[in-house]
């Protein structure tokens, strides 16, 4: 075999390799449809390596790369696929059963991480399988072609060699019937999915039973560049693990309550949940994972049952009142654990059992039909979404699933203020400038926000009207700002006169602290 003819095998084998990947892929997203979406192979995977991922790790990736942080693990895990898939091609040339092999045994550590994740049954590591099958299955129809001899090489009588344009409508036929297939997965898995759309399209929200006040008019400073009072569902910050959105069925969910102190264990339909009294609340939420200045907060205005009633219903007490669990485990269908202290939920703050925001359904995203909302608290202590069991327990007894990865079980939020506009880096005229952004202290309040150019005074800025203890406060100062660098630094004081840290203190173990800076740059005056 003449050397040219070696570079055109290797290049055919490595191809092959891809175009069995790419197979194995499609069929087990088509599986995937008819298990749940959550078993597809590159989903189980990421799955688990989003549980495996050092928190260190994990905190960078959502630095770097914000809320796409998924597509990029996602990206990344298809790349890795396609290098071993090259891999696998070229081993198949020399020794076929070793590359098939090779093939197959991506889907078993396909199902391997589909039976590690939580919530998994045997029936989730069937995807992974018939993926497996399906690209040994192609490898070996593509290597075998691409081994055969050409016809000026095959002796008398010899098998009859595939030419390279056999070869290519070969690799068209499969891809075309891979792409057949992910597109029939696509399809039946929206026709899965179909129930939960459409009970979220029937889904209307009841008026509330104590509704909220409405927004003071002098809560939104409406200042240019200033984030809104109330933030768009839309663009409401989402910082999860799930690689898939759970879309649950609002006419099957069931949400039981039970463990230690329970003494009317209670399962409750959407139905009988929407029959308890439903509260309006004003709430910011912040993520723990929020750097100083950082973007994961948002206020919203919630509907939902009151988290205490619903416990006092099901005889819990706390543990001031002699309760023996301490912590409120909240799990999701998706297997995430959530533990929040059982005295914190029923202190009189406005804990709820969520299925409304900003006057709609709450979307998918954010945890539809029912989610947690606790003021106070840092979301990963307090804010299951997509929420399926709540189990009274102790600290002592179970570490949920951030608390296992070197996060604080108790985390209340801390104070903190942000500097909107100006943007760092800005350039702009010298003259006056209004200087803005938003602080927070759930349920403890804003009472004061300061501001300091150059390490030079504090000085006060105004702020928007108060919209209750649970929410952001909007602010702005008027600075008159002349020509060369500057840096603006903000601080904030509660509503328990505590001033805001400028101690610079990173997100672990139970978040960030420190003031928010940015530098700008002011042109010289005509």
């Amino acid at each position: 075999m003449t050397a040219d003819r070696k570079r055109r095998q290797r290049l055919l084998g490595a191809l092959s390799g891809v175009v069995a990947a790419a197979a194995g892929l499609a069929v087990g997203d088509l599986a995937a449809a008819a298990v749940r979406p959550e078993s597809s192979p590159v989903t189980a995977v990421g799955g688990a390596l989003v549980d495996a991922t050092p928190t260190a790790v994990r905190e960078w990736a959502i630095r770097q790369f914000g809320t796409a942080d998924k597509w990029v693990l996602t990206f990344g895990i298809l790349l890795v696929l396609a290098s071993l898939a090259v891999g696998a091609g070229l081993l198949a040339l020399r020794r076929l059963p070793a590359g098939i092999a090779v093939a197959g045994g991506f889907g078993l550590l396909g199902a391997a991480a589909a039976l590690g994740r939580p919530e998994a049954g045997w029936r989730d590591a069937l995807p992974s399988v018939a993926a497996g099958l399906a690209a040994a299955g192609v490898l070996w129809l593509l290597v075998t072609a691409v081994r055969r001899p050409r016809p000026s090489d095959s002796p008398p009588g010899g098998a009859w060699a595939m030419d390279r344009r056999g070869f290519a409508r070969l690799v068209a036929a499969t891809l075309a019937a891979s792409a057949g297939a992910a597109l029939a997965g696509r399809r039946l898995g929206a026709y899965g999915s179909a129930g939960a759309t459409a009970s979220r399209a029937r889904f209307r929200l009841p008026r509330p039973t104590v509704p909220a006040p409405p927004v003071p008019a002098g809560a939104d400073l409406r200042v240019a560049g200033l984030s809104p009072f109330l933030t768009p569902n839309r663009v409401f910050y989402r910082v999860d693990t799930a690689l898939v959105v759970p879309r649950v069925d609002a006419d099957t969910w069931r949400l039981r309550i039970h463990g230690e102190g329970v003494a009317r264990p209670l399962t409750l339909d959407l139905r009988e949940l929407l029959a308890r009294p439903l509260v309006e609340h004003d709430i910011t939420l912040t993520c723990v994972s929020n750097e100083v200045g950082g973007p994961y907060a948002g206020n919203a205005r919630w509907l939902g049952v009151r988290l205490a009633d619903l416990l006092r219903e099901a005889g819990v007490r706390p543990p001031s009142a002699g309760g023996p669990a301490d912590q409120l485990v909240a799990r999701s269908v998706d297997g995430m654990t959530i533990g929040t202290p059982v005295e914190t939920v029923m202190d009189g703050r406005e804990a709820l059992l969520a299925v409304g925001m900003n006057g709609e359904p709450l979307p998918f995203a954010h945890g539809f039909p029912v989610r947690m909302v606790v003021p106070g608290l840092y979301g990963y202590v307090s804010a299951c979404k997509w929420l399926r069991e709540l189990r009274l327990t102790t600290f002592a007894a179970y570490d949920a699933y951030w608390v296992r990865r070197s996060w604080a079980a108790r985390a209340p939020v801390k104070t903190q203020s942000r500097i909107d506009t100006p943007r760092s880096y800005a350039a702009l005229a010298p003259g006056r400038v209004a200087v803005a952004g938003v602080a927070w202290a759930q349920h403890r309040g804003i009472e004061r926000v300061e501001v300091r150019v150059d390490g030079g005074p504090w000085h006060e800025a105004r702020l928007g009207d108060a919209d209750g203890v649970d929410t952001w406060r909007q602010w702005v100062w008027p600075w008159e700002a002349t020509a060369g660098s500057h840096t603006l630094e903000v601080r904030a004081t509660d509503g328990t006169g505590a001033v805001q840290t400028g101690e610079r203190v990173g997100t672990l173990p139970d978040g960030a602290t420190g003031w928010h800076a940015v530098t700008v740059r002011v042109a010289p005056g005509p």
